[in-house]
């Protein structure tokens, strides 16, 4: 059984991962290297496919705890998965009035630990096939794996599917998701 499950730990880190760089250097996200002795900001910032999120964070005012010592649990949707939102959320979000909203969305991404894929499918396993993940924000993600995916889901039954798992961060790791979670409605 032990053999088995690193067999499919190890395919789920080839389908996943997607862009180690030759050498294991690091992960390629959004057309940049992320650096594992930088933190969560200082390479988020660099991937094109993030802008949104770093912008968000910064009008949230979660930048310095983002930068902080961690560990911190990333679930970084990409510009597409803010994209998808009704049209002018973002936009409305970002205004300085609904500051708190967007916090308490961000932090509806982060836990308060380190936990990588294979910390996350070993969870689920041992639930029975999914394990409730709960977030800085008060958020409680069902985590799931099955058919070679890892996916979070939020209270409201919006699913988000791990692209790129275990991005290793100086304060943590960050996992690219396809789709915003949101605090129960």
């Amino acid at each position: 059984m032990k053999l088995k499950m690193k067999l499919v730990t190890a395919a789920l880190f080839a389908t996943l991962a997607g862009g180690v760089i030759a050498g294991g250097h690091g992960v390629m996200v959004g057309g940049a290297e992320m650096v594992a002795d930088k933190n969560i900001i200082e390479n988020a910032s660099q991937s094109e496919d993030h802008t949104t999120l770093v912008a968000a964070v910064q009008a949230a005012g979660l930048v310095d705890t983002l930068q902080g010592e961690g560990p911190f649990t990333v679930l970084a949707p990409t510009n597409d998965a803010f994209a998808a939102l009704p049209e002018g959320t973002v936009d409305t979000l970002l205004e300085p009035e609904n500051k708190e909203t967007l916090q308490t969305i961000l932090t509806c991404h982060v836990v308060a630990a380190k936990a990588m894929a294979a910390d996350v499918i070993k969870m689920a396993e041992e639930a029975g096939g999914a394990a409730m993940v709960g977030t800085v924000g008060g958020c409680m993600l069902k985590a799931e794996y099955a058919d070679d995916k890892v996916t979070f889901t939020d209270e409201n039954g919006t699913s988000a599917t791990v692209t790129i798992a275990d991005v290793p961060q100086s304060n943590g790791v960050i996992h690219v998701i396809d789709a915003v979670l949101l605090p129960k409605s």
